[in-house]
């Protein structure tokens, strides 16, 4: 059992009270060992007292302005930042984060509330006349109203500015919240709560409720209150709330397993570098991650090569290191599923270049070279800090690989010839394709989102908050 050695202990936010609860969640410190938290866990009660405030707030979010809400978004950016070095501690202990990738999670969560606040104000109706027949004369005011009360269902890879992600567009567009973060990483989103606490939201419209999935979520996900759910999380996890909510709007980002296709022709060095932080970055607990290397035949071992130089500018160690670079798994269980992955590689023939050992949740950078196509790791999401590169010898080829995984979220392609890259990107399956890097998505400014089981619609800040209106036709 882990060590308790709690320093900070949070409740539950709940139509503008802080809730104590008769169960709590063991918060586990990923730099320093043991548990540094403990989080109040919604149970039924609570859950059911956040639906109904939530629906009772909805009438008053519904006449907030514009305005007022964007000036909402700019004192939480700056609350957030107020708060930098707290929030960065916190995702480096319950994340795993090294504290230079945690620190730029705070940014991008507050500069995504600015952009949310920017974007609100494009929120604006239109005039149309009547064009058919029977409809002369005809005047129509289309009018974007709140969907009413979304629920943010956030994932444990990044605690902070996903959460920020769903929580920003959902507020700028007036709607109530109600938040249900990763069980594992709960306490940035509870430091979120305290600073939207402090803003003049609607007693009931923001509402933040972690607990255990098996307490509360289905009881959330499926409940009438609800009008859409908003998550970022595993296909499985998807396909689960897709069964369970019933007639709901959804919108969500889920699995990944991004293929990176290098023709003979790329710039093998740039492959390498961008692969590398591709695959291991976060220690590649990323649906971004480039999960696969799919390379031409012919550059194959010097595409491996180059990876194998690449993997040493990787430091894995103490994640207060600011040279840190790459830290634990989230779970032992996660490490348990790499594991299994890299030796269902090498037991199909696989080469192990480097790498395959791990220590608890530690995972070294892994590098496997010439994987057979039907070794699992080619179709199945990694979450871990594993370059896998396999052949492809013509274009076809590469798609059929690219493409044959029931996910389909990012890809990349790595030629300089310009005709074979609008050719590779009009036909990969994903719902974005990177020319000459790895996939990146950013605050949000360019749209991303999945096609197949890697999730339903377009996220990013504009298109989000458009998701999260309903157009109303008031016709004269």
């Amino acid at each position: 059992m882990s060590q308790k050695r709690i320093h900070r202990r949070e409740r539950l936010y709940i139509d503008g009270e802080w809730l104590d609860a008769d169960d709590a969640l063991d918060v586990t410190d990923l730099a320093e060992g043991g548990v540094f938290a403990e989080v109040a866990a919604a149970d039924a009660e609570r859950a059911e007292r956040a639906l109904a405030a939530a629906q009772r707030a909805q009438a008053e979010m519904r006449e907030t302005t514009i305005p007022q809400r964007a000036e909402w978004m700019e004192t939480i950016a700056d609350g957030l930042l107020e708060r930098k070095d707290e929030l960065a501690d916190v995702i480096v202990r319950e994340a795993g984060k090294p504290i230079s990738s945690a620190r730029g999670e705070v940014e991008s969560a507050a500069e995504r509330f600015r952009r949310a606040a920017e974007e609100a104000h494009n929120l604006r109706g239109e005039y149309r006349e009547g064009t058919t027949k029977g409809h002369e004369g005809w005047e129509a005011i289309i009018k974007p109203e709140p969907i009413g009360t979304v629920l943010a269902i956030t994932p444990y890879n990044y605690p902070l500015s996903t959460t920020a992600l769903w929580v920003a567009p959902a507020l700028a567009a007036g709607n109530c919240v109600i938040i249900k973060p990763a069980s594992k990483t709960p306490v940035s989103a509870a430091i979120l709560a305290e600073v939207v606490s402090e803003v003049d939201v609607p007693t009931g419209a923001f509402n933040f409720t972690p607990g255990r999935a098996s307490e509360i979520g289905d009881l959330l996900v499926g409940d009438d209150r609800i009008n859409m759910v908003a998550m970022t999380g595993s296909s499985a996890a998807g396909k689960h709330v897709s069964r369970t909510s019933g007639m709901v709007d959804l919108h969500m980002e889920l699995g990944g397993n991004a293929p990176a296709v290098v023709f003979p022709d790329a710039d093998l060095s740039d492959v390498a570098g961008a692969c590398a932080k591709g695959s291991f970055k976060y220690a590649g607990q990323r649906c971004s991650a480039v999960s696969r290397v799919v390379a031409h035949a012919d550059v194959h071992d010097e595409v491996v090569e180059q990876l194998d130089a690449a993997v040493d500018q990787w430091t894995v160690g103490d994640l207060f290191d600011e040279e840190t670079q790459m830290g634990p798994l989230i779970s032992e269980e996660q490490a348990d599923w790499v594991e299994e992955l890299v030796e269902d590689a090498v037991e199909k023939g696989a080469d192990l270049v480097r790498g395959g050992e791990r220590d608890g949740q530690f995972f070294e950078p892994t590098l496997l070279a010439n994987v057979p196509h039907d070794a699992r790791i080619i179709d199945e999401e990694q979450f871990g800090p594993i370059a896998a590169v396999t052949t492809f010898e013509s274009e076809e080829e590469a798609l059929e690989l690219s493409n044959r995984s029931d996910l389909a979220l990012d890809a990349s392609v790595f030629t300089k010839d310009y005709d074979r890259a609008r050719r590779m990107a009009n036909k990969l399956d994903a719902g974005a394709v990177r020319i000459n890097g790895a996939p990146s998505h950013g605050l949000g400014d360019i749209p991303f989102g999945g096609n197949k089981a890697s999730g339903i619609g377009r996220q990013g800040l504009h298109l989000t908050i458009e998701e999260m209106v309903r157009k109303k036709s008031i016709i004269l």
